[in-house]
This record gives C-alpha cells, sequence and structure tokens, in this order.
C-alpha cells in the first residue's frame, strides 16, 4: 500500500501556506512523528528549512489533537479547539478526533517553518 500525505507549509513572516504532496518512502519517512516534533525540509522538497508538526486530519476529516497520545481514534468530550469550536459559553460535546502521530490513515499535516 503505497503511502500519500498533502502537506501544507505555512510561512509566518509571509501569511502564506503551499500545499505540497509528498509521496513513496518519503512519506514513511513522517509516520512516526506527533505534533511539535521537527524535521527537515528536505523529505518534502523544500532543502534548507526545518518545519514544525502543527496539526493535522485524518481520512474521515478528524482532526489531530496535541493531547491525545498515539495514532488511533477516540470519542473525547470537548469543550474546546480543536476538533470543536463551541457556539454558547459552557457548551460540550462528543466527537471523533485523532491521536497526535501520523499513520497511514492521516491525510493531511500542517507544519510551519521555524526559523532561529
Amino acid at each position: 500500500m503505497s503511502v500519500e500525505f498533502k502537506v501544507v507549509v505555512s510561512d509566518p513572516e509571509t501569511g502564506k501556506a503551499e500545499t505540497v504532496e509528498v509521496k513513496g518512502e518519503n512519506a514513511r519517512r513522517l509516520i512516526g512523528l506527533k505534533i511539535g516534533d521537527v524535521f527537515d525540509g528536505s523529505i518534502i522538497g523544500k532543502p534548507g528549512l526545518k518545519l514544525k508538526i502543527r496539526g493535522g486530519s485524518g481520512r474521515a476529516g478528524e482532526p489531530l489533537r496535541p493531547d491525545l497520545p498515539g495514532g488511533g481514534k477516540r470519542y473525547l468530550l470537548l469543550s474546546q479547539p480543536p476538533g470543536f469550536h463551541p457556539r454558547e459559553k459552557g457548551e460540550r460535546r462528543k466527537k471523533l478526533v485523532r491521536g497526535s502521530m501520523i499513520t497511514e490513515d492521516v491525510v493531511q499535516i500542517n507544519v510551519v517553518i521555524v526559523r532561529e
């Protein structure tokens, strides 16, 4: 089974974002990384850049949550983002979310350029 990700690279200085498709061996190198991990941009064809994982989403659109370990899906009672934006003060709902680890079921990975 081939692994494929859409990686959204955001530049905080310009405010612009660019989508890069990553397939094959380079995509396999991203599996196992977690939200907050920093990796080399040459994996996605952006040599010379350091990229930090900030989030992502799975096949069904469920968001990755940084406070949930592993890569599986779970229903959680949420009162704040990511995964739920309350319309009223104090509102809570059970929502389907995914753990912070990147697996084969993740479709999109959001990264930001890190500068020293």
